[in-house]
């Protein structure tokens, strides 16, 4: 069943402006630190940073409606698995959320999409619930 949809694209140019006007100050407020560390080593910092960005964005959006206000940028983390598959990880005040939507005896499922091309980071967001004896790793 799924409980939640969210997309979001976002300019890696907005990005790189955010960057080079706030530098660590940018990077610190919305991103995890290991989010930063891990964009900065990467090849183009401003796209990876914008697709980690883009799928925050989507989350909230596929988490609900204002009303969860309270969500804070590194309660949402965009993490990547042994093979460099992302997936999301909520704590806080996202997770709460996450099990206000997920209805009792199911277990939620976030399935991240990302994707970058010139100008632009997308990325996409399913939640979704399934009984707890189908369960299989999202990972």
């Amino acid at each position: 069943m799924i409980l939640g949809i969210g997309n979001d694209i976002v300019s890696i140019e907005r990005i790189e402006n955010l960057l080079d006007k706030f530098g660590e100050r940018f990077i610190k407020k919305v991103f995890t630190k290991e989010e930063g560390t891990r964009s900065l080593k990467n090849l183009k910092p401003a796209a990876s940073l914008a697709k980690r960005f883009a799928a925050k964005e989507a989350a909230w959006k596929a988490l609900g409606d204002e009303k969860q206000i309270g969500i804070n940028w590194k309660d949402m983390e965009v993490r990547n698995n042994k093979s460099g598959k992302p997936f999301l990880e909520l704590t806080g005040k996202a997770a709460e959320q996450l099990k206000k939507l997920t209805p009792e005896n199911m277990v939620a499922r976030i399935d991240l999409s990302l994707s970058d091309e010139l100008l632009y980071a997308q990325a996409f967001v399913i939640i979704s619930a399934q009984n707890e004896q189908n369960n299989s790793p999202r990972q």
